[in-house]
């Protein structure tokens, strides 16, 4: 998608608002990695989850809570979003700014390795379950969203593109494989039907079977 594509569409549906911007304002001045979604993509997981009427949601990845605020202003005023941040640092700042969105109550940040903490969830069925996180471990969280969504619901990955190596032949290193393995299996596992929205740096959205 071109600069100005993402542009007119970010315009036109997705405006931060002052919140958003001031957190990814004191993000980037603070020295928070700059790899939080797109306020294009923010609106793409308010109209994902908002087709399901979502009312669960299961994220790894908190970083600055950019994203957990965006999904977490269209669950519902008993709806929970729970957010996994191995950075104990990232996590204060994010709940910081959850506080500040009026949102405590509704999105709960636990932290530590998604990979030790996901088998906490076991048992429990979400709407959805979003993924933003190291790579290398992209076909574990694959089989644990499909253990925790529901059927119908949607197991959605950021960064299905991944800069473009996933299509470049010369990339082989461990987080391009990763990612290629993930799309491979969105692609051709029977218990989801899958699909990359090329928006930003490509969205994987699957449903659940």
């Amino acid at each position: 998608m071109s600069d100005r594509t993402g542009e007119y569409i970010s315009g036109l549906f997705a405006r931060e608002d002052e919140l958003l911007a001031s957190l990814r304002e004191e993000a980037d001045r603070t020295g928070l990695p700059p790899i939080a979604i797109s306020s294009d993509e923010g609106r793409l997981l308010q109209v994902l989850l908002s087709s399901i009427q979502a009312r669960s949601v299961l994220e790894v990845g908190t970083l600055g809570g950019y994203s957990a605020i965006w999904m977490a202003r269209v669950l519902p005023a008993d709806g929970l979003l729970v957010s996994i941040e191995i950075e104990t640092a990232h996590a204060r700042f994010a709940e910081r700014y959850i506080e500040r969105a009026g949102l405590a109550e509704r999105v709960e940040v636990r932290v530590g390795r998604a990979i030790d903490v996901l088998p906490s969830f076991d048992g429990q069925k979400f709407d959805a379950m979003f993924i933003d996180a190291d790579k290398e471990p992209l076909v574990t969280y694959f089989e644990w969203g499909l253990r925790l969504v529901r059927p119908g619901g949607l197991i959605i990955a950021d960064n299905a593109l991944w800069g473009g190596r996933v299509y470049d032949d010369s990339a082989d290193d461990e987080k391009t494989r990763a990612v290629r393995e993930f799309n491979r299996r969105l692609a051709t596992d029977p218990r989801v039907l899958g699909i990359i929205v090329p928006t930003h740096d490509g969205v994987a959205v699957g449903v659940v079977r």
